[in-house]
This record gives C-alpha cells, structure tokens and sequence, in this order.
C-alpha cells in the first residue's frame, strides 16, 4: 500500500504537522481544508498508521508522526538534492570529463589557459588527464573511455571528427656552443641540417610529429642523420644538451626551459603542426561538461587569434 504514497502526500503531511492546524496548513498549501484532511486520512490508511491526533480544537503529532515527519523531511530533501545534481549536470556544472593530452601539451598556454579557467568555473566537475601520443588517444576516443583528446593532426578514422584549435610553428633546438648558433638573429635554413645528427622521435611510439617533421626534412631535400631516437619531449632536449645532435620541435617545446638548449627559427618553413581537438561525433553522449570545456577552449583560442 504504501507505494501508493507520492510526494504531494507528504508535502501535505508535512505542512499539517508543521502548523499543527489545518487551516493553517491549507491556507499554506493553497488549497481548501477538507481535501487537506481527505489526503491525510488516506496517507494514514496506506501506511496503516495513524500520525495525527485531532479533536475540535487541536492537532498533535502520534509518535508515528514524529518519525515519519523525519524520515518524511528527508525523502523530500533528497528528491530535491537529486534534482538540482541532474539540472546541475544537464547544464555541465557536475560530472567528470576524461582528457587524452600530449607530451606538449602542459606547454601550451592557451590550452593551460583554459584548464585553469574551467576549474575555476565548474570545481564540482572531475577532470582526469591521461598522457598519451597522438595515435595512443584514437582507440581510446572512438570507445569513450576519453571524452576530449588534444593532440597533433593526424588520420581520423570515421567516427572520430576534429576541429582545429591553432597551428605551430617548427623550431630547432640546439646546445650551448653549437656552430648554428651564428644563425640565431636570421635564422636556419632547413638545407643546413643536412650537416648536422638528429636526435628524433621514436617511431614506434606513434606521435605523429615524427611523420610531419620527416616530410619537412624531405621537402627540404634533407635526409636526416639520426644520432639518438626518444620517445618522450623531456628526453630528447636533454639528449639535445648533452650535445648527441639538434631536433627539430614545435614551439610549444620552447616554454621548456633546459640548461644547455637554445631553440632557433627555421627560415624556409612554411609548413605548421596542428593542434587538433578530438571528439567521437556523438560527443552529445558524453555529457554537458564535456561540450563547456570544448567552448571554453575554443573561444580562447579565437581570442588569441583576435589578439584579446
């Protein structure tokens, strides 16, 4: 019987036991009396319980009443709680969001820039970073185990779809003391690398900077000498101090600062990395916060472009 009982019923209970009067609590329902009293009768008769003692003059609460007036105050609260999570959700201001970033990525201020700010607006939605390369976040993107991936431009496989955050410039990195420093103010041309070891990225590893900065060297008419291959940004700039050879990397790279690294401009460099930002196309299903982080770095982005 007693799921029969709906929220209006307590609601109704809960005004009569509060005023002690059913007048009172009518005229606070806005409703007319004896309805008031039919509905109390029959929340009793559902719960085989009697919560209210009346006589002609006053009202008072059995000791039924008493505990089911908490147990009542309760139940409404946590209706009331679950309702504002779920609006608070559907508007993105609760939740959890799961990143996929690269290496580079805590370099980048403008995406840094827009962790930060969503932090500060929405602290009661959970964001959890996962480091991974490029080619590493596509599995995990296309099974949702990731919401957002940022990453380097890359081939997408049809479910995935990506919107182009912004685009970097190549540089190239070198030790203290290294002979192309003499080109620091003007710059190095990309032929003149032909001279020098590399110290790259492993292939292996999947990060998508290796293909693009092949096909730069290629187009260059370079066929690189590689001295050392690594797999993670950290490393090879401190293979690069250690003087094993130069690398070439994406400015980004240049907020890390190394003892023993000075980064120079590539002269003939017309090509760029992108900056991608990864969704499944139905990102719908991955929730409100997820699609507010998205905003907020896009218009970040547009107002670095706008120079705001």
């Amino acid at each position: 019987m007693a799921a029969n009982i709906e929220l209006r019923h307590l609601r109704y209970f809960i005004a009569v036991a509060e005023e002690l009067h059913f007048g009172r609590a009518a005229e606070r329902l806005n409703m007319s009396q004896p309805p008031l009293s039919q509905q109390i009768q029959s929340l009793e008769a559902s719960i085989n319980a009697q919560l209210l003692v009346r006589d002609n003059r006053n009202v008072s609460l059995t000791p039924a009443g008493h505990m089911f007036l908490q147990e009542a105050h309760q139940i409404i609260a946590q209706v009331e709680a679950a309702a504002t999570k779920a609006a608070r959700m559907q508007q993105g201001e609760l939740g959890e969001i799961s990143i996929g970033f690269t290496s580079t990525t805590p370099f980048m201020h403008k995406v840094t820039l827009s962790l930060r700010q969503f932090r500060e607006l929405y602290p009661d939605v959970s964001i959890h970073m996962h480091q991974m390369n490029t080619k590493q976040q596509i599995a995990p993107l296309q099974t949702g185990r990731l919401d957002i991936g940022i990453m380097r431009n890359t081939r997408l496989p049809d479910n995935l779809e990506h919107q182009l955050l912004f685009r970097e410039r190549f540089m190239l990195a070198v030790y203290d003391g290294h002979p192309l420093l003499e080109y620091a103010e003007n710059g190095v041309d990309l032929a003149m690398l032909s001279e020098y070891p590399l110290v790259f990225f492993e292939r292996d590893v999947g990060t998508a900077l290796y293909d693009e900065i092949i096909s730069l060297l290629a187009n260059a008419g370079v066929t690189p000498t590689i001295s050392q291959e690594a797999g993670e940004a950290m490393t090879i700039l401190g293979l690069v101090a250690a003087g094993l050879g130069v690398s070439i990397i994406t400015e980004s790279f240049t907020r890390m600062k190394l003892d023993g690294v000075q980064y120079l401009p590539l002269t003939n460099n017309t090509v760029y990395s992108e900056v991608w930002l990864v969704r499944h196309k139905n990102h719908h299903n991955n929730g409100a916060a997820a699609d507010n982080l998205t905003n907020l770095l896009i218009s970040n982005i547009f107002a670095f472009k706008e120079g705001k």
